[in-house]
């Protein structure tokens, strides 16, 4: 049985999932939830977004359950060649919480050419995560 409600999903592997959850719940204020899980089934968080679920579930426990995957890992740091983009409320709060956690940020917030406020950091884990906040809900916010 699916964890989520969307009829897609992304599975992510992660070092560490209260380290996950810290990121995508408590920075970008995303709404993640940690699932339930059948007894000895590996815990996991889920991104459940319209038709489109994000799983993240730590690497030791996919490696155990599919220990032909243990090379690969080392062989493939994860996050290369994966972009996760996200709309969010209060990037500007968002882009100082990464700053004071000392994550790596690639592109720096800035507004765009073509209106929106935008910029690209690295997750916990070396996924790319690029946030961006459409002028329309700036202005809403009196910014």
């Amino acid at each position: 049985m699916k964890s989520h409600r969307a009829q897609h999903s992304v599975q992510l592997a992660v070092a560490n999932l209260a380290v996950t959850e810290a990121f995508y719940a408590g920075i970008l204020e995303l709404p993640v939830q940690r699932s339930l899980t059948a007894i000895g089934a590996p815990d996991h968080l889920v991104l459940d977004m319209d038709g489109i679920a994000l799983v993240f579930v730590e690497e030791d426990d996919v490696v155990r359950a599919h220990p032909v995957l243990g090379n690969r890992f080392s062989m493939f740091p994860r996050g290369i060649g994966v972009t996760l983009h996200f709309e969010v409320r209060d990037i500007e709060g968002i882009s100082d919480a990464i700053n004071e956690e000392g994550l790596e940020i690639l592109y720096p917030l800035e507004i765009r050419p073509y209106g929106i406020k935008e910029m690209w950091c690295f997750d916990p884990d070396g996924y790319l995560v690029v946030l961006d906040e459409a002028r329309d809900r700036m202005k809403k916010a009196g910014r």
